[in-house]
């Protein structure tokens, strides 16, 4: 289970052309790796997401390149952070997982959530629907590909998926973890209490994060689940570097390849865990004091710099031991 993940968000980098982008991930995986990260993740999006870039910004389809990392990597687990449910039918996505735990000897996760990028779906021609039937999708494509991924046959007629009597061969190497991800009190965190083997809680602050604990609890008394058989995490993102002068100058060279204003800039270095190795200690290690079992952190500003990685590592590593 997810103790420290490593998210990588980002494909725009500066003085990376575009035919360079995937050994620059290959780079960043291989450094999560060494520096003691347990899980690598990717976004499932086609589109860069707002806050982070444009749309017209480079994004690869999250499985390809997860079995591709599955080939430079050894230790890590593997995951989209998180699947988009809306865009793979829940059959095809539990092959797509199965094959990402061949590929990679067993070290497949799946990540899952309703979808929410309405433009994403509008400009690529997915069906976005209304927020119910977002999650109306969600739970009945876990209802398909979980028994799926334990080898079962599955038959379901609902009232939006259907399949009749779906066989996935070969089984998956390894029981594959089961993420939710989200925040939502009264749907995310019931589906989690009902079917998952881990909570991503992947935004909002972290002074909201005991009151999803609470919630998540009181969830699993009504189902019967017993609460410490899921592991929690909050996504953190992150600009560090050895000195805050030089975290200001890997958040500039970043903006200068997107195009960013000083304005944004300055808004980035709110949005962020900014700074340097201390400052970005305290405000992990606060997190964690939450009552939350890890964290999935991403340098969406610096990660092409894998020695921030590194440090990252540290960090983050001394945050979760206690």
């Amino acid at each position: 289970m997810t103790r420290l993940g490593y998210q990588i968000p980002n494909f725009t980098y500066p003085d990376i052309s575009e035919a360079g982008i995937f050994d620059s991930v290959v780079a960043q995986a291989k450094a999560a790796e060494a520096a003691g990260f347990d899980r690598v993740f990717v976004m499932d999006h086609f589109y860069q997401l707002p806050g982070i870039g444009s749309p017209e910004e480079p994004m690869f389809e999250c499985y390809s390149i997860l079995s591709a990392l599955a080939q430079h990597t050894e230790t890590v687990r593997l995951a989209a952070l998180v699947t988009g449910n809306t865009y793979r039918h829940p059959t095809l996505l539990a092959k797509a997982v199965t094959a990402l735990d061949h590929v990679s000897s067993g070290r497949a996760t799946l990540g899952i959530g309703a979808g929410w990028f309405q433009l994403e779906h509008d400009s690529l021609g997915f069906e976005f629907g209304t927020f119910t039937d977002r999650f109306e999708k969600l739970e009945e494509a876990l209802q398909i590909v979980i028994p799926m991924l334990r080898g079962e046959e599955v038959s379901l007629a609902g009232k939006h998926y259907q399949v009749s009597d779906a066989v996935n061969s070969p089984r998956p190497v390894s029981r594959i973890p089961i993420m939710i991800g989200g925040s939502g009190e009264k749907k995310t965190l019931r589906m989690v209490a009902q079917y998952a083997d881990e909570s991503n809680l992947s935004s909002g602050p972290i002074t909201e994060i005991p009151r999803k604990l609470e919630v998540l609890e009181e969830h699993c008394e009504r189902l019967g689940r017993d609460r410490s058989e899921i592991v929690v995490t909050k996504l953190q993102m992150v600009c560090v570097a050895p000195t805050m002068e030089e975290a200001e100058s890997d958040l500039r060279e970043v903006g200068a390849a997107k195009g960013w204003s000083d304005e944004v800039i300055e808004m980035a270095k709110m949005i962020l865990i900014f700074g340097d190795p201390d400052t970005v200690g305290e405000k992990l290690q606060a997190c964690m004091d939450t009552g939350i079992d890890g964290m999935t952190i991403n340098l969406a500003a610096n990660g092409h710099k894998t020695e921030r990685i590194g440090l990252l590592g540290e960090i983050g590593l001394a945050a979760t031991a206690s």
